[in-house]
């Protein structure tokens, strides 16, 4: 038996005999509080995003369901601080994958880059070229806002560019299906918390870096309600995620009053870590109780895992963390 499984198993028979009713009712609707650190997380086989830090919560989609890690539907997360990185290639192949994948986009083969402080996007409108360099900026709700600044089309004379780039837009984009992002006049708005697939993120973007790498977004609690720090049950946990509190369950296993630390088994680069094949993680690693009745796990990162010929779908992540 692997002993994560041994440990869930004895700390159910230790929480068995605490008496039914109005406090065990309070404990299951408590939130999982969450806490990660240097995660690059995956969206899919090869997208993924630099996790710096963020803490926040696994808010249940349905009141009678606790948030369960194999199905992504089930929970949201609440972000209330956080540091999220995106690469130019993340951005292109989640605009690609997920944005505009649906049937009659106009806006196909997206190539994002940083390009002197600047974002330079590039692709195809309705088979036409174009090439765009723009200003980043947050809005005051929380998006990004790209505002052309320089743009090249094939076949559109100068005078024309701003107006049919601008006009087109609007024209063709059908916003209701193109995930996250609405345009204003010749501007992409995006929305960063709807622009990913499930899971479902929430949270106050506050601020933005760009930096030569990586787009970086910066979450802020609302005013007066920042959540505190989370205290991991070692006192150097490396690279992590940390769950708290509440009831989480995964595979066959529901965990009451959660009390779990997965560990990067290798702390000389950042965790890469896929939510769809945490479970082949789970089993390339180890795990021990703690004196608290809580589990510390380790895992190995996923392009490990995905290149020891174990169960894989799609390349190994080619992602190359940023500097600390």
């Amino acid at each position: 038996m692997h002993p994560l499984y041994a440990g869930l198993i004895g700390s159910s028979l230790l929480s068995a005999t605490v008496p039914a009713g109005g406090a065990a009712q309070a404990a299951s609707e408590r939130t999982v509080q969450v806490q990660m650190r240097n995660v690059a997380f995956h969206v899919d086989s090869t997208t993924v995003l630099a996790i710096h830090y963020a803490r926040g919560a696994l808010r249940r989609t349905s009141p009678e369901h606790a948030p369960y890690l194999d199905d992504k539907h089930s929970f949201v997360l609440d972000l209330d601080t956080a540091r999220i990185g995106v690469s130019p290639a993340a951005l292109s192949q989640v605009l690609n994958r997920y944005t505009f994948n649906y049937p009659g986009s106009p806006l196909r083969k997206l190539v994002i880059t940083i390009d002197h402080g600047h974002l330079r996007q590039r692709g195809r409108m309705r088979g036409i070229s174009f090439d765009v360099v723009g200003e980043l900026s947050l809005t005051a709700e929380g998006d990004l806002r790209l505002h052309p600044t320089t743009i090249k089309a094939v076949g559109i004379k100068v005078g024309g560019l701003m107006k049919f780039f601008g006009l087109s837009l609007e024209k063709l984009v059908n916003t209701d299906r193109a995930r996250g992002v609405r345009i204003e006049h010749d501007d992409f708005i995006l929305s960063p918390t709807k622009l990913l697939p499930p899971p479902a993120v929430d949270g106050r973007l506050g601020a933005i870096e760009l930096t030569d790498s990586e787009i970086v977004q910066i979450f802020h609690p609302p005013p007066g309600r920042q959540a505190q720090a989370l205290t991991p049950p070692v006192a150097e946990p490396g690279n992590y995620m940390f769950f708290r509190h509440g009831v989480l369950r995964f595979g066959k296993l529901t965990m009451d009053d959660t009390d779990l630390l997965i560990q990067d088994a290798d702390r000389r680069d950042w965790f890469d870590f896929w939510l769809d094949r945490y479970n082949d993680q789970l089993v390339a690693g180890s795990s021990r109780n703690t004196r608290d009745h809580g589990l510390i796990v380790q895992m190995p990162d996923w392009k490990t895992v995905g290149r020891s010929g174990g169960r894989t779908v799609g390349p190994p992540s080619q992602y190359t963390p940023p500097a600390r």
